[in-house]
């Protein structure tokens, strides 16, 4: 299985590995929806920013447990609510 890459800014990506942040958002847009909606992947790839390869401390890896659509007001969407695919990547 492929494996689903998330590239994410250092305050998101610290906050999943403090284990305070449980979903990353991505806006219900085309790309999106094509990227996941009746797809599975082996494990989901946080990284921090765009590291080279060989670069694990900007790595987290996670078991994929799916997504769930829902509508969420976010200051990075800005102040109107947004429809988002809320992907688990809790423990």
């Amino acid at each position: 299985m492929t494996d689903l890459i998330l590239p994410l800014k250092r305050e998101y990506f610290e906050a999943i590995k403090r284990g305070e942040k449980v979903e990353e958002y991505r806006l219900c847009t085309p790309y999106w929806a094509k990227r996941l909606r009746g797809r599975r992947y082996g494990q989901i790839v946080l990284t921090l920013g765009y590291p080279k390869h060989d670069d694990h401390e900007r790595r987290i890896i996670k078991p994929w447990r799916g997504y769930v659509e829902r509508t969420i007001q976010h200051p990075h969407f800005g102040p109107e609510p947004v429809r988002v695919f809320a992907i688990y990547v809790g423990a």
